[in-house]
């Protein structure tokens, strides 16, 4: 199947065995994929189901349920402190192609970006486009900013969620990551158990980068205060916007299976 196209859908847009295209769907299905009545496409649900569809107009028909096994073992939190630009952007798609399960960005004190309302829609676009391309099952969850001490406590009080779909932290490992200092390498630090989602939650990772300038002192000893354990990314220094993806690979590379 990895040959045709995927669109993410809404679950609401799949009724009695049919899928009501939105226009913005019809026009990127028959205008820039070229499909045409008849063609077949993959519609996901951003929540772990595909399907094998057909194009029927502003519908299409579900022909088949697909198993797809593309996500990993460990549910993968990116608490992140906002880089200025765009840098974002880049963020949220290479981090989704990478598995990660929710992205929680949060204002720092040295945050030099405080972005609109607008920016979260784009960002949460940004996530469904790049788990089409990667083929996941799950759209990543991108949250509202919040303060950076409001985040750590979210997390740690197993609260942080979106909507209907809580995040789960039990058997959790919590780190953040500092360019300064005498700290352990993520990867030497890393206990991936093999538990799948079972009765006692799935194993859940929770990874902390931070913005241009790197986190105050204060910051460090509120996260340690949380229960999160300091950790290195390597000797070099890296930017805002690389260390997350460096993070991700790292802990990806540990666990998948």
């Amino acid at each position: 199947m990895s040959q045709l196209q995927r669109i993410a859908i809404a679950p609401s847009q799949l009724q009695q065995g049919q899928i009501l295209l939105t226009k913005e769907q019809q026009h990127y299905l028959g205008r820039v994929l070229r499909l045409r009545e008849g063609d077949r496409f993959i519609a996901m649900d951003g929540k772990g189901k595909w399907w094998l569809s057909q194009l029927a107009g502003e519908q299409a028909q579900v022909l088949e349920a697909l198993l797809v096994e593309t996500e990993l073992p460990v549910s993968i939190t990116l608490m992140i402190a906002l880089p200025k630009g765009n840098g974002f952007d880049e963020v949220v798609r290479c981090c989704t192609e990478l598995g990660v399960t929710c992205i929680a960005p949060v204002l720092s004190d040295r945050t030099l970006l405080h972005p609109s309302p607008q920016k979260l829609e784009r960002w949460r676009r940004i996530a469904a486009e790049a788990a089409e391309q990667s083929e996941r099952s799950f759209v990543p969850t991108i949250l509202e900013p919040v303060t950076f001490n409001m985040g750590l406590s979210l997390v740690t009080s197993h609260t942080l969620r979106e909507g209907e779909a809580p995040m789960s932290f039990v058997n959790s490992q919590q780190y953040i990551c500092e360019a300064r200092g005498e700290f352990p390498h993520l990867k030497d630090c890393l206990q991936y158990k093999g538990q799948r989602t079972n009765d006692i939650g799935q194993e859940t990772i929770v990874i902390v980068t931070g913005p241009e300038g790197g986190w105050t002192t204060q910051e460090i000893e509120n996260a340690i205060a949380f229960g999160f354990q300091p950790v290195s990314l390597g000797r070099r220094i890296l930017r805002a916007v690389t260390a997350p993806v460096v993070a991700l690979s790292l802990i990806t590379a540990s666990c998948e299976v």
